[in-house]
C-alpha cells in the first residue's frame, strides 16, 4: 500500500467523521469540511493507483481492461498507469531457487533402471526472462512455480534416474545424471520463458542392500590391491636378490679369471727365465735358513752356516 493511498484513506475517514458530527451538532461548516475531506481523500486514493514503483530485480506486467496484457514490461523505477483501467503485476526476475527435499516434505521418489526405489533431494536454480515476463503472465501467470516448474522438475528427475543403475548413482555417473536433468529442464522450460541456471542433486538415496553390497565390493577390491602390492614387493625383493647373486657370481668369475691369468703369466715368466726358479725357491725358505744361491750351470746351493764355521 502506497503512502498516497494511506493519506487519501485517512482524509476520507476523517472527512466522514466530520460529516457525522456536523449532522449531529447541526453545524454546516463542519459538514462541508467533512465532505471536502472525503472528496480529497477519495481523489488521493484514486490517484495513488496511477503511481507504480517497480522494485529492483523485478519486472512489471501491465494488464489493460480494454487491450489485455501489454507486450512491453515495466522496468525498475517509478511509472504512471491509468487507475482502474490498468493493473500491474510484479515478477521477480532475479536468480531464484526451488528445493524438493525431505526437509520440505516434497522429495522425489523415482525408480532406477533395474526397478529399485530411489529417493532424491534436488535444488534447481532458475530465472524468469525479464523481457518475456508478459508472455509468462499471459500463458501461465504468477503461479508458474506450482503450475509448471515444480511438476517439470519431478518429471525430469524421474526420467533421468530411469536411465541409470542404482549403484552408479553414487559414483561418477551422478554428475552425468545431474547434467542430463539440467539439459532436460532447460529444453522443456525455454518455451515458458524460464531460464534454468543450474541443477544440484543434494542427496540420492539408494536401497541399503545395494549400499552394503557396494561397500563389500570396495573392501574386497582394497584387499586385492593390498595383496597385489605385497606380491609386487616380493617380486622386487626377489629380483634384487637375483641381481646381487649375479653380481657376486660375476665377481667370483672375474677373480678366478684374474688369478688364472696371473698364474699363466707367472708360468710363462718362469719358463722363459729358469733362474727365477732358484729365486722362487729361496723366497719360499723359512726366514731362519741362511742360504746363498749362486748362478751356475750346476745349480749349487751353499750352506752359509758351514761357510761361517770355516769347515
Amino acid at each position: 500500500m502506497s503512502l498516497l493511498l494511506v493519506i487519501g484513506l485517512a482524509l476520507a475517514v476523517l472527512g466522514l467523521a466530520l460529516v457525522v458530527q456536523g449532522i449531529q451538532m447541526q453545524r454546516a461548516p463542519m459538514r462541508a469540511a467533512g465532505i471536502g475531506g472525503i472528496v480529497v481523500g477519495a481523489a488521493l486514493a484514486f490517484l495513488s493507483a496511477a503511481f507504480v514503483i517497480v522494485p529492483a530485480g523485478n519486472a512489471g506486467v501491465v494488464f489493460n481492461v480494454f487491450g489485455g496484457v501489454q507486450d512491453r514490461e515495466l522496468g525498475e523505477g517509478f511509472h504512471l498507469v491509468l487507475p482502474v483501467l490498468q493493473q500491474v503485476t510484479l515478477y521477480d526476475v532475479r536468480q531464484q531457487e526451488i528445493t524438493l527435499a525431505t526437509t520440505t516434505g516434497d522429495q522425489i521418489n523415482a525408480r532406477s533402471l533395474e526397478g529399485l526405489d530411489i529417493g532424491v533431494d534436488v535444488t534447481v536454480l532458475y530465472q524468469v526472462v525479464a523481457s518475456e515476463a508478459a508472455r509468462l503472465h499471459q500463458d501461465i501467470g504468477p503461479s508458474y512455480v506450482n503450475v509448471r516448474l515444480r511438476p517439470q522438475i519431478r518429471t525430469a528427475v524421474r526420467d533421468g534416474i530411469a536411465d541409470f543403475n542404482a549403484a552408479s548413482l553414487i559414483g561418477a555417473q551422478r554428475v552425468e545424471l545431474q547434467r542430463g536433468i539440467e539439459d532436460e529442464l532447460a529444453s522443456s522450460l525455454a518455451s515458458d520463458n524460464i531460464r534454468i541456471l543450474g541443477v544440484l542433486l543434494r542427496d540420492v538415496r539408494i536401497p541399503t542392500l545395494i549400499t552394503d553390497a557396494i561397500e563389500e565390493k570396495q573392501a574386497a577390491e582394497q584387499q586385492v590391491e593390498v595383496e597385489e602390492n605385497r606380491r609386487r614387493q616380493s617380486e622386487i625383493a626377489a629380483q634384487r636378490r637375483v641381481i646381487e647373486a649375479e653380481g657376486e657370481r660375476d665377481a667370483v668369475i672375474a677373480r678366478a679369471e684374474g688369478e688364472s691369468e696371473a698364474l699363466r703369466l707367472r708360468a710363462d715368466a718362469l719358463r722363459d727365465n729358469p733362474d727365477l726358479i732358484q729365486l722362487e725357491f729361496a723366497q719360499r725358505l723359512a726366514p731362519s735358513v741362511q742360504t746363498i744361491m749362486l748362478p751356475t750351470d750346476g745349480n749349487y746351493l751353499l750352506d752359509m752356516r758351514q761357510l761361517a764355521r770355516g769347515d
